[in-house]
């Protein structure tokens, strides 16, 4: 019998970018020809969803197939896990999915923002290139990929103290990029991955490629910085601000980055920088493709598009991400393989970014789900899809942690913060305005009982359940914050006591 020959396998992630901003899949304001090109190639998942919408628990959830029970990253904090799970993180989740593929025979590269505690973790990778948002120190931004790029091949910009736009007080307001559109880091990005695609090698490769935008601060380059009309933009979808706001870390968030009172023009002015944004990392997704179409083995490259979670930008008087509102962790989820999976194809059943391990170790012979579903054969027709996908936020058995079920029609939500709850009905109410909790008692139970034997069936039962219910605390407001965020690479820590003091 001939040699089974193993696909490629790539991985692209795109930062804070939300399910419905893919004109092929629905957005009559955006451009997105490329984005489309890979729906039409595979199937589209319209119902995918982040298990821990942020940053650091969304890559851990990707890189280990894990969710945060197992991973125990239930935020941008560090882990947390409990006396009876092991300390090294590879040991209570197995090895990371680059290392699995590379001791599958693959050779692997990882390139762009990967978020990992220290920032320079060993994840796994043969080549691994990193261009990270912050720089805490010389060392740091030394060590950045993309950094060093700019230091030493456009050192006439190397002025710049935040290379991708300024954060802080500026992180929601509208920004275009100090760098040309050919030097950014999506460009370096697309650069990298393109070499790495490129190389001649017995092997098939494994890539993950991780774009730093849609992320704000939104600073698109010339010319994508003016590419929409903020007047054609929709306003946001405000609903009653005390459902809205049912969620204390809402406004907290807000007031955080400087978001508390973002009327209805400047929410357009921004969401048409979003878009810019969105479409400049487009093209460079069409320069990944181009790169995989040229290759002979393009038609066993599976390729899976991705996000780590979205943005509110506006929706439920609420910017940022990490509530279990649709804008912030339900995510777009495109996969093709062209020589297996059908194309121009949608699936509505729950998946999960927990699901790509199973995806990629699946596709290369050696099936690994750990958390995760079988994707692939579900599609196949061989696995019954999922009943439930769940979400989890901040440390269980405290005060803000929250817990999110979703079934294929309903939503519930629990914040052990006052012991708050929410239930929508996506199918009739897919925008969340309209609080279903009183008026069906009988789901919100079901999902709630699915929520409770969920997490008594992991390590975290003890400090998430009491007395067979999860934990709750009386109801308490965060103190307002503000958040600094700038270039601590050159000694920048905050505003100066008095303005001369900068001078």
């Amino acid at each position: 019998m001939p040699a089974i020959i193993k696909p490629n396998v790539l991985l692209i992630m795109t930062d804070q970018q939300r399910f419905d901003t893919i004109a092929a899949l629905g957005n009559e304001h955006i451009y997105t020809p490329n984005m489309d090109r890979l729906v039409r190639r595979g199937v589209t998942f319209t119902k995918a969803y982040s298990a821990c919408p942020v940053c650091v628990a969304a890559r851990y959830t990707v890189r280990t197939g894990c969710e945060p029970p197992t991973s125990t990253y239930y935020g941008n904090l560090l882990a947390d896990p409990v006396p009876e799970q092991p300390v090294d993180i590879e040991q209570r989740c197995g090895p990371y999915l680059a290392r699995t593929m590379q001791n599958l025979g693959y050779r692997t590269f990882g390139i762009g923002k990967f978020h990992s505690m220290p920032m320079f973790e060993d994840l796994g990778y043969e080549t691994h290139i990193h261009s990270e948002e912050l720089y805490g120190s010389q060392d740091q931004r030394a060590r950045d990929g993309f950094a060093s790029f700019i230091a030493h091949e456009h050192p006439e910009y190397n002025w710049i103290e935040q290379l991708m736009g300024e954060r802080t007080d500026m992180y929601y307001m509208p920004q275009a990029s100090a760098l040309p559109a050919e030097i950014t880091v999506e460009a370096w990005a697309a650069d990298c991955a393109v070499e790495h695609i490129k190389k001649d090698d017995d092997r098939p490769y494994f890539g993950f490629v991780s774009f730093i935008g849609p992320h704000p601060p939104f600073a698109p380059p010339l010319p994508f910085n003016r590419m929409y009309d903020p007047d054609r933009m929709p306003n946001p979808i405000r609903g009653d601000i005390e459902l809205d706001h049912m969620d204390e870390q809402i406004p907290n968030m807000n007031y955080m980055i400087w978001a508390e009172d973002i009327n209805d023009s400047h929410a357009r002015v921004l969401k048409s920088r979003y878009y810019g944004e969105i479409t400049y990392i487009d093209q460079q997704l069409g320069r990944i493709l181009d790169t995989v179409e040229a290759r002979p083995d393009a038609d066993n490259t599976v390729i899976c598009f991705f996000a780590d979670h979205g943005d509110h930008l506006g929706d439920h008087n609420a910017w940022q991400k990490e509530s279990f509102f649709e804008q912030a962790c339900h995510v777009p989820f495109l996969v093709s393989w062209p020589k297996t999976l059908p194309a121009n194809t949608k699936c509505d059943e729950l998946v999960s970014l927990a699901d790509l391990f199973g995806i990629a170790t699946s596709a290369a012979g050696a099936p690994e789900m750990r958390d995760g579903a079988d994707v692939l054969g579900m599609l196949q027709g061989n696995v019954e899809p999922r009943e439930y996908v769940y979400g989890y936020y901040w440390t269980p058995g405290t005060q803000h942690f929250k817990v999110m079920v979703r079934d294929p029609e309903w939503k519930y939500i629990f914040m052990a913060n006052g012991g708050r709850e929410q239930l929508f009905n996506l199918s009739e109410d897919p925008n969340e305005l309209h609080q279903r909790i009183n008026d069906a008692p009988d789901v919100a139970a079901r999902l709630l009982e699915q929520a409770i034997k969920q997490l008594a069936s992991n390590p975290n039962s003890a400090r998430t359940l009491e007395n067979g219910y999860l934990k709750e605390f009386p109801f308490m407001e965060r103190p307002l914050v503000r958040i600094y965020q700038m270039d601590g690479s050159r000694g920048v820590q905050g505003f100066p006591e008095r303005p001369e003091d900068l001078l």
